[in-house]
C-alpha cells in the first residue's frame, strides 16, 4: 500500500470564474469597459502618483549612500524599480517600464546587487527622472529609446 493511499483529489473551485462570467479567455465586454473608464477617470492623477514612486526610488538609492550596499538596501531598491515596471504602462509612460525593467535586471537577485556598480544604477535612476521631466513616453521618441538601449546595454556588458 502506498504512503499516499489517503490522499484525496479534489477539483478546484470555480466560484472567481462563476461570478466572472465565461470561461478561459473570455472577459464580458461592458465590465472591460467600466474598468477602462475608470482607468481613465483617474489618469488626471498619473503624473502625481509616477512622481511619489521616483520618490520612493530615489529614497531607497539614498538609504543606499547612507547605510552601504546590504541585502537590504539593496532589496527596497530593486523593489521599488519593480513597481515602476508595472506602474509605467498603467502610468502612460511605457519607457519607464522598460527603464525600469533593466534595472531589475541589474538587481534581480542577491548575488547580482552585491556587485552592482553604483554608477549605473545612478543611471538608471537619472534616465527614469529625465523621461518624466521631458514627458519622454514611449520608445517613439528617439532619445528615451536610444536612452534604454544604452541602459540594457550597459546592464548586458556588466554581466558579460
Amino acid at each position: 500500500m502506498s504512503q499516499y493511499s489517503n490522499a484525496k483529489i479534489m477539483a478546484p473551485s470555480t466560484a472567481l470564474r462563476d461570478k466572472v462570467g465565461g470561461g478561459p479567455g473570455v472577459l464580458d465586454p461592458a465590465i472591460l469597459a467600466k474598468a477602462e473608464a475608470a482607468l481613465k477617470a483617474l489618469s488626471g492623477q498619473f503624473g502625481q502618483w509616477l512622481q511619489d514612486e521616483i520618490v520612493k526610488l530615489e529614497a531607497a538609492r539614498a538609504d543606499i549612500g547612507k547605510d552601504g550596499l546590504t541585502p537590504e538596501t539593496s532589496e527596497r531598491l530593486y523593489l521599488r524599480a519593480h513597481d515602476l515596471k508595472g506602474l509605467g504602462g498603467t502610468y502612460e509612460f511605457p519607457i519607464i517600464s522598460r527603464m525600469s525593467a533593466s534595472l531589475c535586471r541589474l538587481l534581480e537577485d542577491d548575488a547580482k546587487r552585491k556587485k552592482a556598480p553604483l554608477y549605473l544604477i545612478d543611471a538608471h535612476i537619472q534616465a527614469i527622472k529625465a523621461a518624466v521631466r521631458d514627458n519622454v513616453r514611449d520608445e517613439a521618441n528617439p532619445i528615451g529609446r536610444a536612452l534604454a538601449e544604452a541602459l540594457e546595454t550597459q546592464v548586458r556588458a556588466h554581466f558579460a
